[in-house]
């Protein structure tokens, strides 16, 4: 028999369900996640996210089905006795220690001695950018740093597997950007697996290797980024992660993404291209984009949008009213499942 030539996953959940008065938070949930992915679980409350996370943790235990790292199974073990650590919303530092003493306060626990936990605990500020804070109280800094020691506490136990639950739902748009980037980097820099759990899509997007998008608690598609973007496989998938048209082409439903239409003027010739005539319905300027909503011939409304390539005080070229020509390539419709 020929061997697969691909690792064994570092984390498997196989048949996972988990109840909660009467409602199935998790159904028949199988995973597969490998040695040194950032992976991420995306969806909307109640879709089974963060309970997949906490029985991964151990702070829930599965009412069927295994969860193994590295081929043992964790399923009744203790949350102290796996070889993971958890980075929570709630940073949870202890306010009468310094920074340096909260990073070492694990290593204390685990009878480390007391000169390696200070360079350890050293080393995992520095990872984080904050080797000169170790003086600093958590009261003494910004949300964004705070967040940065939850997660230098975190590595520095070195865990097989960091979980982080929406970490950076309490930060401001521009630092939760920040913190992105940074988390990204982190993670390669460690090579520690790291599984995310967040509801925003625009995370899940720019930091993971691959997504498991979870809906009623079960996953619909686990892909890469660009996969799950440009090739959903359900309409759930398509309407979560970013914005879709669902078309109809031969009795198929196809997400057509905003960005894939372009919009001509009524009489510009279209050889080679889809096209439906509509009318400007409404015009949002977003900065970088405009996002039109278009009521269509046939009786549909459809979103566009466009990048905004004017300069100065060029006005948009498009307003509402304007009656103009959706066109899009062949490829640009994405057949979904029934």
């Amino acid at each position: 028999m020929r061997q697969s030539s691909e690792p064994a996953p570092l984390i498997r959940l196989s048949g996972v369900r988990k109840v909660f008065g009467g409602t199935a938070a998790i159904e028949n949930l199988d995973l597969a996640i490998h040695a040194g992915e950032f992976f991420t679980f995306l969806g909307p409350s109640g879709s089974g996210k963060t309970t997949t996370l906490r029985i991964i943790a151990g702070f829930e235990l599965p009412d069927a089905g295994t969860v193994a790292l590295d081929g043992q199974d964790l399923s009744r073990l203790p949350p102290h006795k796996r070889d993971v650590n958890t980075v929570f919303q709630d940073y949870a530092l202890f306010p009468h220690l310094t920074l340096l003493e909260n990073v070492a306060y694990g290593l204390r626990a685990k009878k480390i001695p007391a000169k390696d936990a200070i360079l350890r605990a050293e080393a995992a500020l520095a990872s984080v950018r904050l080797a000169d804070f170790g003086a600093r109280r958590p009261g003494q800094l910004s949300g964004g740093q705070r967040q940065r020691v939850a997660l230098a506490r975190a590595i520095v136990n070195r865990p097989r597997v960091l979980l982080l639950d929406e970490p950076l739902g309490a930060l401001d748009l521009k630092l939760r950007h920040q913190m992105q980037v940074e988390l990204k980097a982190l993670q390669q820099q460690t090579g520690i697996t790291f599984i995310y759990v967040t509801h925003d899509q625009d995370e899940a997007l720019t930091m993971s290797d691959r997504i498991a998008v979870f809906n009623h608690g079960r996953v619909e598609q686990i892909a890469s980024p660009w996969m799950l973007y440009e090739q959903p496989q359900t309409a759930f998938v398509a309407g979560f992660v970013g914005i879709t048209n669902i078309i109809a082409r031969d009795g198929t439903a196809c997400a057509l993404r905003p960005e894939k239409i372009r919009l001509l003027s009524p009489d510009a010739p279209a050889a080679g291209w889809e096209t439906m005539p509509a009318t400007i319905a409404a015009v949002s300027y977003l900065g970088m984009s405009t996002r039109f909503l278009l009521d269509c011939a046939d009786g549909s409304r459809l979103t566009a949008v466009e990048q905004n390539m004017a300069h100065g005080a060029e006005a948009p070229r498009l307003a509402q009213g304007s009656p103009v020509l959706a066109a899009w390539s062949a490829e640009a419709p994405w057949p979904l499942a029934a």
